[in-house]
């Protein structure tokens, strides 16, 4: 789809689940008392999650999601960005939509019917800072290729894909025809999201690189998943044609930027002390779309993930408490 470059007023639109997060502070024995693999995303159904609630007392509730976490970090650097994504007609949607009007993000995909019920992450924080998500998907399970806006992402710089929506078929179908409809200069950025997304995706992910991904996001684990490698070096080679850029965090040591013409390193920003590491991945990758969007350099994109993901992992919830532009001064 053909549009000039001044008709791209959207830095990044986000494409993913839309979910109200409910996170609370428990021991690793809590976690291994419920049965959740500690650290990873854990899809659970509707009883599930009503189960998870009932057991716990105090908590903290934000509307969420990966990607709409970080388009909410682009909007915090100065920023401009859209999100699809579906809830429902009923309490939990209505927080998602006022939260995501009162920060100035684009969100008009059509709402389902109220008895299917918006989608919720149960996010439970240990100790070391470590969060194990169980997420019941809800409505967001059912966006379709009829939900997708073509006219909001014809505005995009950045169109940016959340790996955990590809498992629904429909889903999967809804982000290929948004990628297909990018204008010209446009760049699709796809996120993997976790190691089990991966580990159930790894054909369709990498058949969805080839023809569509210009950025890919991933850890470390997630890499060397994707290829079925052991070791990150032997990752780094097997990326570095495959896609325009491969940004890889690399947890305390930072994050490595890979292009074909070779790979910049960037240090992670220092942290007091690790809260919450919700969104942490999320909000880094906020920091290098914006600064793509922007025509930054590489080195500049990755300090600006440090920096957004460094405030989110020092306090509770996935979202910046504290302005990205005032933390990244000049950077910005």
């Amino acid at each position: 789809m053909a549009a000039s470059k001044s008709e791209l007023d959207l830095d990044v639109v986000g494409f993913g689940n839309a979910l109200v997060d409910v996170l609370s502070h428990q021991e690793d024995e809590f976690i291994a008392q419920i049965g959740s693999t500690k650290g990873a995303m854990n899809l659970i159904d509707a009883e599930r999650s009503a189960e998870l609630y009932s057991l716990i007392g105090d908590r903290v509730t934000v509307s969420g999601g990966s990607a709409a976490n970080t388009v909410i970090g682009v909007n915090s650097l100065g920023g401009s960005s859209a999100y699809i994504g579906r809830v429902a007609a009923d309490d939990l949607g209505d927080i998602f939509s006022y939260d995501m009007s009162q920060l100035g993000i684009e969100h008009s995909t059509p709402r389902a019917p109220i008895d299917d019920p918006t989608g919720r992450c149960i996010i439970f924080i240990t100790p070391d800072g470590e969060r194990t998500l169980n997420t019941f998907l809800g409505a967001s399970n059912g966006l379709t290729p009829a939900d997708v806006d073509l006219e909001l992402v014809a505005r995009a710089k950045v169109l940016f894909l959340e790996g955990y929506l590809w498992d629904p078929p429909e889903a999967k179908a809804a982000m290929r025809y948004a990628a297909s409809a990018i204008s010209d200069g446009a760049q699709v950025a796809l996120t993997l999201s976790d190691q089990f997304c991966v580990e159930r995706h790894r054909s369709s992910f990498l058949g969805l690189i080839d023809d569509h991904v210009d950025v890919l996001f991933a850890n470390h684990h997630e890499v060397m998943s994707l290829f079925e490698v052991d070791g990150l070096e032997q990752a780094l080679d097997l990326v570095q044609n495959r896609v325009d850029l491969a940004v890889i965090t690399l947890g305390a040591d930072g994050s490595v930027l890979v292009t074909p013409d070779g790979t910049t390193s960037v240090e992670a920003d220092p942290v007091a002390a690790v809260v919450d590491k919700t969104g942490a991945g999320d909000l880094y990758a906020s920091g290098v779309l914006y600064g793509l969007a922007r025509g930054y350099d590489l080195r500049r994109c990755g300090q600006l993930g440090s920096i957004a993901a460094e405030e989110v992992i020092g306090h509770i919830g996935p979202r910046p408490e504290t302005s990205l532009r005032e933390l990244a001064g000049e950077l910005a």
